[in-house]
């Protein structure tokens, strides 16, 4: 995994999310998954609420190759913005870009669903194509799941949209948190390295300090800390860093420049360029964002 996909599988793991997830199934009735920027699997196979008639497609070679490329398609067009497609057989899904400051790493999905009613023409055309390739399934099997696939409104599906559009920002916030928390299955060492991050982050922390810091060799503790955490040493104490500076941004009577100097950047353009490439926004503007 890099690191983009190690944050979003910590993501996935989180009481956050798991809470979000089972609020937002049993509310819109609709599955929902938070997924990686690839993958090889269908995102909503086996997830609670799929649908019948893709939990079906996706157990067959063929029909499964043609929803993998849609998915590709979908994350594709929603790499800015949220973005539906419908598939050959009238079902549509909906991505939803979970971005870490300017970049996407990841999408919240939904969907299997249709806008409309089936007729019975789409699904004399379906059986068809199952005939076609081969499917041996029975076609009263087919046909009850195929109009078993729920019918949602167009205003309904902009709705759950727009819950996943606000969850994907709050997400998005608690990444860089979720990120340079301690995580009970990693090693002891690693748990003692972030302590001492935490506790020196003001000063020029080097690679090989902390190492030496935690009694490790400093090409293992290199691998062991990005195995372990999914991040570069660098990248981790900077995010470390921003963590600390929104907690002083708070401040109104801290100029930017004290705040930057004070968690451990050495100057105030570097530290204006990592908060922004972490939180998507400069700190006067995250500033300006905080209640009063």
């Amino acid at each position: 995994m890099n690191a983009n996909e190690t944050l979003v599988d910590t993501l996935a793991k989180s009481p956050l999310y798991r809470e979000f997830e089972a609020a937002y199934t049993e509310a819109t009735g609709l599955p929902v998954t938070l997924r990686p920027l690839e993958t090889w699997q269908l995102p909503l196979h086996g997830k609670k609420r799929e649908n019948g008639f893709c939990g079906l497609m996706a157990e067959k070679s063929r029909t499964c190759a043609a929803c993998l490329q849609m998915q590709e398609k979908l994350c594709q067009a929603a790499v800015e913005q949220p973005h539906t497609l419908t598939c050959n057989y009238g079902l549509c899904e909906t991505a939803v870009p979970v971005r870490l400051g300017t970049e996407c790493i990841g999408y919240l999905q939904t969907g299997q669903v249709m806008r409309q009613k089936p007729t019975r023409a789409q699904f004399e055309k379906v059986a068809r194509e199952f005939q076609e390739m081969g499917h041996d399934i029975p076609q009263d099997r087919l046909e009850e799941l195929y109009f078993a696939t729920p019918i949602v409104t167009s205003k309904k599906l902009e709705s759950a949209t727009q819950l996943l559009r606000i969850f994907a920002e709050h997400l998005a916030i608690k990444s860089n948190q979720i990120a340079v928390q301690t995580q009970n299955t990693e090693p002891p060492v690693i748990t003692r390295a972030r302590k001492y991050i935490q506790e020196h982050q003001d000063e020029d922390l080097s690679l090989g300090q902390v190492a030496r810091a935690v009694n490790t060799s400093t090409f293992y503790f290199c691998k062991l800390f990005k195995r372990a955490t999914g991040l570069h040493f660098t990248e981790y104490v900077s995010r470390s860093r921003i963590e600390k500076a929104k907690n002083l941004l708070l401040n109104p009577n801290l100029r930017i420049s004290e705040i930057a100097f004070a968690v451990g950047f050495q100057s105030l353009t570097h530290f204006n360029r990592v908060f922004k490439k972490v939180l998507g926004e400069s700190p006067t503007q995250y500033r300006r964002r905080l209640p009063r």
